[in-house]
């Protein structure tokens, strides 16, 4: 106890704990997971309240990337049955966005799958972006393109685009094993590029590619030195088709203590429960709402999430309440420390992530990110369909009973569930 109420105090100073702090978080009983949930939990409330950001996700090109990220389902290489289909027109991604919105949620998020925007694709997000900012005013609209070179990222802006996602996904030593097509730094520096355009910076991770709890450290302590404004929490959804199918390590005591390691590194910075709640966190997602303050609502890039109303009966039956258009996510110091307009008002707080090669982070291509994306954990997330009662995944198994790819919404002529 001496140990969580350090980091109690540590988290409402946001003073950064040591290695040997977060290592031990990770380290510790099933027996204390509820105690380092309700101490995580004191620093999450003092910091943002009971309320939940939600965010939607709109897969603006599914598929047939150049990258080959292993947690990926929209790799060069991969096998997964996932949709495929070219960009989405500016009216179809409207109406797709309109779906999450009338849903609850504040954010889009835009994702694309490839290495990274031509400025063609630019251009083409840019339409989308008006468009949607046409129909909803007040909407956050968060980019997750990819890798961005010199000049995009101040596009974007313009165009009026409040953030972007490219999640670091793992750690600067590990990463040549899950990706060769482009390296750590080059992720790195387009975080950079979006934070010095004033886009609100959302860059996270993804846990469960078998790394060592010293590697997940790496990563968040990365992330804290970068200073995004959001975090996006990816467990890697093992899609079979992809090199990283049989590698089934996380079980929901394991995702709480990451989530909580997580929120004591980045204690007022939007933590969001990304790709992989509905597979390994299972009847425990509620109890991720007290270390998290930020969700996808409804199904992922490439997979099927649970369904948008589960996710707000979970909200309401856990005490916690969904973040409105006129509430401001981040702290006000953080707001006021010059984002750019961004970090969690209109326009702020970050993305999630996919799966892109470009985007952050987000499970699917080395763009993407890392938010959910459906392939895996990667960048832009990840999902899952709802768990069986009782299923647990053995390691060293493909189990496609446990991920269901997705087969509505944007890129199809069914209704998205939102």
């Amino acid at each position: 106890m001496d140990l969580l109420n350090t980091l109690v105090d540590k988290g409402l100073r946001r003073e950064l704990p040591t290695r040997e702090e977060a290592l031990a978080v990770l380290a510790g009983s099933d027996d204390d997971v509820l105690d380092v949930v309700a101490a995580a939990g004191k620093v999450r409330r003092h910091w943002f309240g009971r309320r939940v950001k939600l965010n939607y996700l709109v897969n603006l090109k599914s598929g047939l990337c150049p990258e080959d990220c292993s947690y990926c389902s929209q790799r060069l290489g991969s096998t997964a049955g996932i949709l495929k289909y070219t960009w989405l027109k500016p009216d179809e991604a409207s109406a797709a966005a309109a779906a999450g919105l009338a849903g609850g949620a504040k954010r889009v998020c835009l994702v694309a799958s490839g290495r990274g925007p031509t400025d063609r694709d630019v251009d083409r997000v840019s339409r989308t972006i008006k468009a949607i900012k046409d129909e909803h005013e007040d909407v956050e609209v968060c980019a997750c393109l990819g890798l961005l070179s010199d000049g995009q990222a101040e596009r974007l802006r313009e165009a009026g685009a409040d953030a972007y996602n490219h999640n670091l996904n793992t750690s600067e030593a590990t990463y040549a094993d899950i990706t060769t097509t482009h390296t750590y730094a080059d992720r790195v520096d387009t975080v950079r590029k979006a934070h010095a355009a004033g886009l609100s910076a959302c860059s996270g991770l993804i846990a469960g590619m078998g790394e060592s709890d010293a590697e997940l450290v790496d990563v968040v302590f990365s992330l804290r030195a970068l200073d995004p404004d959001s975090v996006p929490v990816n467990f890697l959804i093992p899609v079979e088709g992809t090199p990283l199918a049989k590698e089934w390590n996380l079980t929901p005591q394991r995702c709480l203590r990451i989530l909580a390691m997580v929120r004591f590194v980045c204690p007022d910075i939007e933590v969001r429960i990304a790709g992989g709640r509905e597979v390994h966190l299972r009847t425990l997602q509620p109890l991720a709402l007290h270390l998290a303050n930020s969700i996808f609502l409804g199904d992922y890039l490439t997979t099927e999430g649970q369904t948008g109303r589960a996710d707000l009966e979970m909200i309401a039956d856990a005490g916690f309440e969904v973040e409105g258009t006129d509430q401001v996510t981040l702290p006000e110091h953080r707001v006021a420390g010059g984002c750019g307009g961004g970090c969690g008002s209109q326009g702020g707080g970050g993305c999630g992530s996919h799966e892109g090669a470009g985007c952050g982070s987000s499970h699917e291509g080395a763009g993407c990110g890392s938010e959910a994306v459906g392939g895996g954990g990667g960048v832009c997330g990840s999902h899952g369909s709802a768990v069986p009662v009782g299923a647990q995944a053995e390691p060293g198994e493909v189990r496609t009973d446990l991920v269901a790819v997705r087969r509505r919404g944007a890129g199809t002529d069914l209704a998205p569930n939102a």
